[in-house]
């Protein structure tokens, strides 16, 4: 079936239960950015392959949102599906509720999968739809039209040990039980997969790219309950599970426990699916609130950030080798998009305890390097040779930490107008590298920081300019961002987050410059504790695309100094022609 198909198929069931809008959000039941296959409802639909977006079908007219990272592969991948495409934070873009209200009769109805939809987005609605007499209700449409959606893996659950995990389980759970004490909380639901598998030290493979397994966790003051597929439960698993005093049940019991619950207080995020609320709602009172262990997992201790710093030399490795054979080998032979990123992923596999990407590669050439979150396909992506710029966004996930990083180069001639743009993003970039700010600061505050050489020329791009990092998970990671956006929670010592600035000219190139840093105490004086970033990433920059009138002297010797870094930590494992060449890269500015 084609998209238009589908959606023909599912107003034909909004019709027969009187159903006037159908939301598809993009979630599963633990609210995930990346979706297990099976619960990739709003990719089937649609055909857009973002990971992040909504569908509305109404009975004559459908749309999409989506945010800035997404603009252009978007309307790309909708053509010809009959849903029209609304960008997100753009003048002029309706909110998706007020487009339903009139859009549909008053008195109407709208309906959502509520195991795919938050407690947040359902109480919005709620809210909002029923100012115009409008019911929303519980109904998944798409159960009875998308038949072969898979089932859950049966992947194995495997231990990530205390050595790379840093603290023991049960220290974990009680860290967490004494925040529902200070909450006055008797039971916490935790239901987002990288919270479930950091709180039991526990790692799987559900989700492409990310180290996670299907569970929720339910804590009360004497229990703590993993609810998964017992089957996938090694034997060393279920002894840390046992030796930390958790108990493990079916997954498919969470609900019914949930019901069983009566006179408690519930501490559960609003970030939640709806279905938890509705099993707890009739007998117990709620705290929403955000998962404590959420900020935990976000601090990543000593023995977290060493992994994270073992790592990036196996990858940087990684990276120089790759780098080397793509502008050596680019126009002698046949090599496109797709079979690059497969080339990339070869080199880093030959690293020690390599696990898989942590995303699917983005490596745009040409005027796909302006599609910020593009995905090459195995059919029909573009072949690349000497000529012009290339952008290429990675990562891998080793079993000690997650890698993150973006490199543009020129593979053949390029503009100075692409070398001016690609200093200024290289600018942003070290000015955010370099940056010291007083405890209490938030990633809102630092934002402009990383733009500011782009500002200054009328230019910006339309994505954020960090995201929180995962220490062997997911490499998207909250709660903490650097980016436009108001988002109250501050900068602490070991977040780990991403440094990633671009410019993106539609139809010509793209350009981004991302290393990742962690946050630390840097000192102390009579105006309070200040920070500043570790910069993890460790791979050259190319100085054949870099203006180096448009750098500070402070700016080239961090730029220097960081090459020396470069040369320190990777060189001893270079040989040969590719050691040579990588000492002319990182070779003073």
């Amino acid at each position: 079936m084609t998209s238009k198909e589908k959606v023909a198929a599912l107003r034909e069931e909004m019709q027969k239960n009187n159903v006037d809008a159908f939301i598809v959000y993009s979630a599963d039941p633990h609210m995930s950015e990346y979706l297990p296959q099976e619960w990739q409802e709003r990719a089937w639909l649609s055909g857009f392959l973002g990971s992040a977006g909504f569908v509305v079908i109404t009975k004559n007219k459908a749309g999409l949102w989506t945010d800035g990272r997404y603009f252009t592969q978007a309307a790309i991948e909708l053509e010809g599906s009959g849903i029209d495409l609304f960008k997100e934070g753009m003048e002029g873009t309706p909110n998706y509720i007020d487009w339903i209200i009139s859009e549909i009769p008053t008195e109407g109805q709208v309906a959502v999968n509520a195991l795919a939809t938050s407690n947040a987005n359902w109480e919005l609605l709620t809210q909002k739809l029923n100012s115009k007499n409008i019911t929303l209700i519980d109904l998944p449409l798409l159960k009875e039209i998308w038949k072969d959606r898979g089932t859950p893996s049966k992947n194995p659950i495997f231990v990530q040990p205390v050595e790379r995990a840093g603290k023991p389980v049960a220290e974990k759970i009680a860290a967490i039980r004494q925040k529902m004490e200070e909450m006055e909380a008797t039971v916490h639901v935790i239901s987002s997969l990288d919270d479930v598998a950091w709180t039991l030290n526990l790692r799987g493979s559900d989700v492409e790219s990310n180290p996670v397994f299907l569970g929720y966790i339910v804590i009360t003051k004497n229990d703590a309950i993993l609810f998964t597929d017992l089957e996938k439960l090694d034997v060393e698993s279920r002894k840390q599970m046992d030796d930390a005093w958790v108990k493990m049940k079916p997954y498919e019991e969470f609900y019914n426990c949930l019901k069983a619950f009566k006179s408690e207080t519930a501490l559960v995020s609003p970030n939640s699916n709806q279905s938890i609320f509705e099993a707890l709602k009739s007998e117990n009172r709620f705290i929403k609130a955000p998962v404590p262990g959420n900020l935990m997992k976000a601090q990543k201790n000593e023995t977290e950030l060493e992994g994270f710093r073992k790592v990036m030399i196996r990858d940087g490795v990684a990276m120089v080798k790759f780098l080397y054979w793509l502008t050596h080998n680019a126009g002698k032979e046949v090599m496109n998009e797709y079979s690059i990123g497969i080339k990339l992923k070869g080199f880093r596999a030959e690293g020690e305890n390599f696990v898989g990407e942590s995303f699917g590669s983005i490596v745009g050439y040409k005027d796909n390097g302006a599609i910020m979150h593009y995905s090459a396909k195995k059919e029909g992506s573009k072949d690349v040779t000497n000529d012009s710029s290339i952008l290429v966004d990675s990562g891998g996930q080793y079993l000690e930490g997650t890698t993150d990083i973006t490199r543009t180069l020129a593979l053949g001639a390029v503009s100075d107008e692409f070398k001016r743009n690609s200093t200024l993003v290289l600018q942003g970039m070290i000015r955010l590298s370099r940056v010291k700010f007083p405890k209490a600061t938030k990633g809102v505050h630092l934002d402009a920081i990383a733009r500011l050489p782009l500002w200054m020329e009328g230019k910006d791009f339309n994505h954020g300019t960090g995201h929180g990092v995962g220490s062997f998970m997911n490499v998207h990671e909250g709660p903490q961002n650097i980016r436009k956006d108001m988002n109250p929670q501050e900068l602490l010592p070991g977040m780990v987050c991403s440094n990633e600035p671009g410019y993106y000219l539609e139809g010509d190139y793209g350009i981004r410059h991302e290393n990742l840093i962690a946050v630390r105490e840097v000192e102390k004086t009579i105006h309070g504790t200040f920070y500043d970033f570790e910069t993890l990433t460790l791979c050259p920059f190319f100085k054949d695309t870099i203006v180096k009138d448009i750098l500070s002297d402070e700016e080239i010797a961090w730029l220097n100094a960081y090459h020396k870094k470069c040369e320190e930590k990777l060189g001893p494992h270079l040989e040969g022609e590719v050691k040579e060449w990588f000492l002319k890269l990182v070779s003073p500015l």
